[in-house]
């Protein structure tokens, strides 16, 4: 299990909010997600072998950009 914190571009209010968090929730291995509005970041549980670029492409799919 890793613990990383993602910068997370784009995001405007609380539905953005909602709506990152469900993107990253959704990939297959992440366990936990809290994403923060002030601190424009996503901090992700997950299992070692999720890629970043799995996390990066759903959170594009959501409309906003993920950076490592």
């Amino acid at each position: 299990i890793m613990l990383k914190k993602y910068t997370v571009e784009g995001m405007t209010c609380n539905h953005c909010v909602h709506h990152v968090s469900m993107a990253l929730s959704e990939v297959e291995g992440v366990k936990d997600v809290k994403v923060s509005l002030t601190e424009k970041s996503a901090l992700v549980n997950s299992e070692d072998s999720v890629q970043f670029e799995t996390l990066k492409a759903a959170v594009e799919e959501a409309g906003y950009k993920l950076v490592g």
